[in-house]
């Protein structure tokens, strides 16, 4: 299982992920297609959290089921919380934000979330 370190640019959200990347997903509803992410869905608990959940804020449109975190500092999103469709809890990681995570090498699915 490789590990992963992530987050913002400047330092204030900083987690710990574990998993394998074996896809990411390019959204283009109206929030990701202006954020450019791309989005590695994880368990929550492969997902850790280093710094004070004071230190993001969070963004909620549409439904309201997906809490987007961002840096209030430096601006970024480097992970969004939410539920899979069976309830579980769920991560959406910004494989953007990984540590030594080349976003070239990745395979992308490309997803229409504007037209739900």
């Amino acid at each position: 299982m490789a590990h992963y370190n992530g987050g913002c640019h400047c330092g204030g959200i900083a987690y710990e992920v574990e998993g394998e990347i074996d896809q990411v997903l390019d959204c283009n509803c109206s929030l990701c297609a202006k954020r450019g992410g791309l989005l590695w869905f994880v368990p929550r608990t492969a997902f850790d959290l280093k710094t004070p959940e004071s230190n993001y804020r969070t963004y909620t449109f549409n439904t309201h089921k997906l809490q987007h975190h961002f840096c209030p500092e430096c601006g970024i999103s480097p992970f969004t919380e939410g539920q899979m469709p069976d309830g579980t809890p769920m991560v959406a990681i910004n494989a953007r934000c990984l540590e030594g995570v080349e976003p070239a090498s990745l395979k992308v699915m490309h997803f229409d979330g504007r037209s739900r």
